[in-house]
């Protein structure tokens, strides 16, 4: 179990990627950055009672979220909550679908009850048939722009030399978590703290 200095402290791959804040051809994400949308609520909780899942279907709510970049949607049972990428609104065929098939998510687990299922396995995919997406694909093909951020700050390892290209820059004691694992049993090592070597602010 890593400790949390180790957390803290020792990381390495790519940085996390932020939201951007226009949509496809520049369009504003911001206005829907996390808003419900109580018509395709009421879309949803509608196919779960013709599902004979009414039992959840009030507790079912819709949001847009920014944050989402690559994927169409996210599903999460646990709170009854679908996500809905921004961008599928320069896509307006793909938002029915989009929803359908996040709500397969929910409708197959709620009939499978305290059973572990496959995200996208046979229980889903008979819900995405009841729910009129028969053949429905696990991923889309659809176009979304992701925004790529230009890494202005560059870390190198002093004992492998890799390289550390970082959006910001790094304010905590930050450390090659290979060679930490090579040399150290994975626990922070001063020797192989990342040095910035190249900032384009500089």
């Amino acid at each position: 179990m890593p400790s949390l200095r180790q957390l803290q402290f020792v990381f390495v791959g790519q940085p996390r990627r932020l939201p951007s804040a226009r949509l496809a051809g520049g369009a504003p994400a911001l206005q829907l950055f996390h808003r419900r949308n109580f018509d395709l609520e009421s879309k949803a909780r509608e196919l779960l009672r013709m599902n004979d899942a009414g039992k959840i279907a009030m507790a079912v709510r819709v949001e847009w979220n920014g944050r989402l970049q690559t994927c169409a949607g996210r599903a999460d049972y646990r709170s009854k909550l679908i996500l809905l990428n921004p961008q599928l609104v320069h896509h307006p065929g793909e938002i029915d679908r989009t929803l359908r098939h996040e709500l397969g998510h929910i409708l197959a687990q709620f009939r499978a009850g305290r059973r572990r299922i496959l995200p996208h396995g046979i229980e889903w995919r008979k819900a995405c048939t009841d729910l009129g997406i028969a053949g429905e694909k696990r991923c889309h093909n659809l176009p979304f722009p992701v925004k790529q951020r230009a890494r202005k700050y560059l870390y190198r390892c002093p004992n492998c030399r890799r390289d550390f290209p970082r959006v910001r820059r790094v304010k905590r004691a930050a450390a090659c978590l290979a060679c930490c694992r090579a040399h150290n049993g994975g626990a922070f090592d001063g020797r192989f703290r990342l040095r910035l070597v190249e900032s384009a602010s500089l």
